[in-house]
C-alpha cells in the first residue's frame, strides 16, 4: 500500500515522503550512542598498532563472551572445551558459511528480529540473507562509516548525489526524462540505478552539473556508466564540485578509478564492509587501504585454509551482536602488503580488494580472469556503454553489449574482440550479442560477471 500511495503521489510530495523517511531512519542510526562511539573511534586515530592490537584482543573478548552466552547456533557450533575465544584460539574454530548464515538465521541471532535493526544482502549470488543487528551496533558501525567519510569533510547535510537500489524512478518520471528524486531536508538526491539505458546518460550528467553535489556516493558501476558517457562524449564536468567519491557495495578497479577521477575530476576514497556486518577496511588521504583492527579480526587465507598474504577473507565482526559473525566466509578475497603508511593510520595496509570468488571467468586451462581485466576492456573500447559475461561452459562465453550507436564504429568491435583474444589466451567460443540493455539485479547492482560454472 506504501508503494502505491508513493508511486502515484506529485513529485513534490513524492520528496517529502522520502525525507520523512530518511528522517525516521536517521534518528535511529544517529541517536543513542552515535556521538560516543563517534568520539571513541575518532581517537582510535591516534593509536599506535600494539594499542590497536590491544583494542581488538579486548574486543573480541567481550564480544564472544556474549556469543557463546547467546547464540544457541554457536553453543552448538563449537565443542564444550570452547568456553572463551581469544585471538590465540580464534583460527582452530570451524569457519561459518553463508550456508550456514541462511540455514541456520534464527538460531544464530541472539536477539528477535523485532527488537533489533533489519539488514539483508543483495542476493545478486544467490538467496538473499536477512540478519538483524541491535541497534546499538547500528549507531556504532555508522560512527565507523562517518569517521571515514568525515577525514574528507563529508557530514549529513552536506549536498550528495547517491546511486542506490531505491526504486524511486516510475514510467512518468521516465517520460519527463527525470531518473532522481530528492531530499531536500537532508541535501541528498538519489539517482537510479536500474535506468541506465544511453539515451538516459545525457540527462543524469546534466542533472549532476545542476545539483552540484559536494559527494559522490553508491554503486560504481552506476558511476561508471555515467563517468564512461561523459568522457567519450567530450562533455566537461565542473572544476572543484566533488569533494570526494565514495563507492559502495561493489569491487572498483584501478580501471574505474582513473575513469571516475577523469570526469567527476575528484579523488575516490574506497571502503569495505558488507551487509551482513563485515568489519571495516577504508580508505586513507594517501589513498592506501587500511585494516581497521578495532571494528574485527581479518584472516587471510589459502585454499587450504591456512594464513596467506592473498587468498579469502575470513571475518569476525565485533559490531554483529544481533546475528554474530565469527570466523565467517564472505566470499571476498584480499591481497595484503607489509607498506608502512605515514599517513597516520597505524593499521594494516591491504595492497588490493580483489572481490567475489565467482567475479572471474574460467579458461579451459583453468586460469582465471579477473573483474579488473574486464573493466578495462571497456577502457580501451570507445563506444561501449556496458557489456555483461555470462559463462556456461568453460570453453565458451557469452557477452551481451550495449553500445552508443553515435560513437561505436566496425573497427572498435574488432578492437573489442581482439582484446578478449589477447586477455584469454586459450582458445575459448566467443558469442557477442548487440542489446538495447543489460539489466541491473533486483539489488540495484550491476553483474559484470554471472559465472556459472564456479561451483564445477
Amino acid at each position: 500500500m506504501k508503494e502505491k500511495i508513493f508511486k502515484i503521489a506529485p513529485l513534490w510530495i513524492q520528496n517529502i515522503l522520502i525525507s520523512v523517511f530518511n528522517l525516521l531512519a536517521y534518528n535511529k542510526r544517529y541517536g543513542g550512542k552515535y556521538k560516543s562511539y563517534l568520539k571513541e573511534y575518532e581517537d582510535y586515530k591516534n593509536f599506535s598498532l600494539e594499542q590497536l592490537k590491544e583494542v581488538q584482543a579486548k574486543k573480541l573478548a567481550l564480544f564472544s563472551a556474549y556469543v557463546l552466552k547467546n547464540s544457541e547456533f554457536y553453543k552448538n557450533h563449537y565443542s564444550p572445551s570452547v568456553t572463551h575465544i581469544s585471538l590465540k584460539n580464534l583460527e582452530a574454530l570451524p569457519i561459518v558459511t553463508k550456508e550456514h548464515l541462511q540455514k541456520y538465521t534464527e538460531t544464530m541471532r541472539t536477539i528477535p528480529a523485532a527488537k533489533g535493526v533489519k539488514s539483508q544482502t543483495g542476493g545478486t549470488t544467490g538467496k538473499p540473507v536477512e540478519v538483524v543487528f541491535t541497534k546499538n551496533n547500528m549507531q556504532e558501525r555508522f560512527a565507523i562509516l562517518d569517521t571515514f567519510r568525515g577525514q574528507y569533510g563529508y557530514a549529513l547535510g552536506k549536498r550528495t548525489a547517491w546511486f542506490s537500489s531505491k526504486k524511486i524512478v516510475f514510467d512518468k518520471d521516465v517520460k519527463k526524462k527525470r531518473f532522481w528524486k530528492t531530499d531536500y531536508l537532508h541535501n541528498i538526491r538519489y539517482y537510479s540505478s536500474f535506468h541506465l539505458k544511453a539515451d538516459y546518460l545525457y540527462y543524469y550528467i546534466e542533472n549532476l552539473i545542476e545539483f552540484k553535489p559536494a559527494y559522490l556516493s553508491g554503486f560504481p558501476s552506476t558511476m561508471l556508466e555515467i563517468a564512461q558517457y561523459g568522457l567519450q562524449h567530450n562533455i566537461s564536468f565542473p572544476e572543484n564540485t566533488i569533494v570526494a567519491i565514495f563507492p559502495t557495495a561493489e569491487t572498483i578497479t584501478p580501471e574505474m578509478r582513473e575513469i571516475f577521477e577523469s570526469f567527476f575530476k575528484a579523488k575516490v576514497y574506497d571502503q569495505y564492509a558488507s551487509s551482513e556486518g563485515a568489519p571495516f577496511i577504508y580508505e586513507c588521504v594517501q589513498q592506501k587501504l587500511h585494516i581497521q583492527l578495532q571494528t574485527g579480526v581479518f584472516e587471510v587465507l589459502d585454499d587450504d585454509l591456512q594464513p596467506a598474504s592473498q587468498g579469502k577473507l575470513v571475518v569476525t565482526s565485533f559490531t554483529t551482536q544481533g546475528t554474530p559473525l565469527i570466523r565467517y566466509d564472505i566470499g571476498d578475497q584480499i591481497a595484503l602488503s607489509d607498506e608502512v603508511c605515514c599517513c597516520g593510520d597505524h593499521n594494516p595496509v591491504v595492497d588490493k580488494i580483489l572481490g567475489r570468488y565467482y567475479d572471474f571467468i574460467y579458461t579451459p586451462t583453468k586460469r582465471k580472469v579477473s573483474l579488473g581485466n574486464l573493466t578495462a576492456m571497456v577502457y580501451k573500447t570507445k563506444g561501449i556503454v556496458k557489456f555483461q559475461v555470462v559463462q556456461n561452459q568453460l570453453e565458451k562465453l557469452d557477452i551481451s553489449v550495449v553500445i552508443d550507436k553515435a560513437v561505436f564504429t566496425k573497427n572498435d568491435e574488432q578492437v573489442f574482440l581482439q582484446n578478449w583474444q589477447k586477455l584469454l589466451e586459450d582458445k575459448m567460443t566467443i558469442n557477442l550479442k548487440y542489446v538495447t540493455d543489460i539489466p541491473t539485479e533486483a539489488s540495484g547492482k550491476f553483474a559484470l560477471i554471472k559465472n556459472n560454472i564456479k561451483d564445477a
